[in-house]
């Protein structure tokens, strides 16, 4: 197994894909703070699964073997075919509509259960909004983010 935590990365997943028997191609970039891999190919969907809890735990099994033994870490992120920025783009845009319903309506709005990184990024995207805040609630599988006014005195 390669000793750096980008080529860890890599070799991981191409074993993965050979594994379960999928064509693709994995690119991997590193920056400051991500190491990010994105699969390209056909017929990516058994990579992704369900709501894409496969890739989240391919991502999570990523992250602990690229940084196995060392002690600086960054962050993974794992994407197939576009899956996680289509994914991403889907959460902005449902956040903001519940950011703008809070506001309108002057009530908390609960959205729908999420995984931890779909709930990190609805937090993320609101968390420069002074007009609301956002925090999660719930049990997982079924925790979920609530956006809600701030109310001023």
């Amino acid at each position: 197994m390669p000793t750096e935590p980008a080529e860890r990365l890599e070799e991981l997943l191409d074993r993965v894909l050979d594994a379960c028997d999928v064509d693709g191609e994995v690119a991997v970039e590193e920056d400051e703070e991500t190491l990010r891999a994105n699969v390209e190919g056909d017929d990516l969907g058994l990579l992704i699964g369900r709501h894409g809890q496969t890739i989240d735990a391919i991502q999570l099994i990523c992250y602990q073997a690229a940084f196995r033994g060392k002690q600086d870490r960054k962050r993974v992120s794992v994407d197939a075919a576009g899956y996680r920025r289509r994914q991403g783009e889907s959460l902005r845009r449902r956040a903001d509509l519940a950011a703008e319903d809070a506001t309108s309506h002057g009530q908390a709005v609960e959205m729908d259960p999420m995984s931890s990184n779909d709930r990190r990024v609805v937090h993320e995207h609101l968390r420069d909004r002074p007009e609301i805040e956002t925090y999660s609630e719930g049990d997982e599988p079924n925790r979920y983010v609530v956006v809600a006014p701030l109310v001023s005195d």
